[in-house]
């Protein structure tokens, strides 16, 4: 029986099991290089041994594509966890940030719209009004048309209107941040999933080629075994 020596192993085999290296698929080709960068397409090696070859070259693909679907989710949390100035919180930094006045403003302002201060300064109107009118009939240091309460009302409305004021300019101001941040947020959460989308297509169209290359050798390890089927 006729033998050949196998470039690879320096194996004998039988002459009908050789399979020269310019009958083998590129990809498969430059995978048995990587381990054996003697070997040419001018070499010869066993059908045995492509097949060896052809099912590690396999087995490392679907190794590697796991592995790639790994980096790939460590990649995008990465990204979204370490851009971190985008989602700076408004609200920590505005209540560092506020003065003595700016405190005092929000304290009136949520005071004086509020059910309390409109119950207690009914009262306070109430019991004004009992006092000069009922305790004191109508002699008091107020008589009617209470000029003197209208007086405290008018300066308490002068000097609170421009507090809230105050208050409401701060918050308009803090909105517009509000707003900006939220823009900048929905900004990069769009970047991060036009960049998911072209790591997916690429991932596909990765997948594709590799699968096709998968699907070829497998043919030609079909055709191999018809070929030794049919000589015996």
């Amino acid at each position: 029986m006729q033998t050949f020596q196998s470039d690879i192993s320096n194996e004998e085999f039988p002459i009908s099991d050789r399979i020269s290296g310019k009958s083998v698929r590129q990809p498969i080709l430059n995978y048995i290089q990587k381990e054996n960068p003697q070997f040419t397409t001018d070499n010869y090696l066993s059908i045995s041994e492509l097949n060896f070859f052809r099912e590690k070259y396999i087995s490392d693909y679907l190794i590697k594509e796991v592995g790639e679907l790994t980096e790939l989710e460590k990649t995008v949390l990465a990204s979204v966890t370490d851009k971190t100035t985008l989602t700076d919180k408004i609200e920590g930094e505005e209540d560092t940030l506020l003065t003595t006045g700016q405190k005092i403003a929000d304290k009136v302002a949520s005071f004086g719209g509020s059910w309390t201060f409109i119950i207690l300064f009914g009262m306070f109107i109430l019991i004004w009004i009992t006092i000069n009118v009922v305790w004191f009939l109508n002699r008091s240091f107020d008589p009617y048309p209470f000029i003197l309460l209208n007086l405290i009302l008018s300066c308490l409305a002068a000097i609170q209107a421009p507090v809230i004021m105050m208050s409401q300019n701060r918050q308009e101001d803090k909105d517009r941040k509000r707003a900006k941040n939220d823009y900048m947020v929905n900004l990069k959460s769009e970047l991060e999933i036009r960049l998911l989308h072209e790591k997916i297509d690429h991932l596909i169209m990765h997948q594709q080629q590799e699968l096709l290359e998968i699907q070829k050798v497998q043919i030609g390890m079909m055709n191999d075994i018809l070929n030794l089927v049919g000589k015996k």
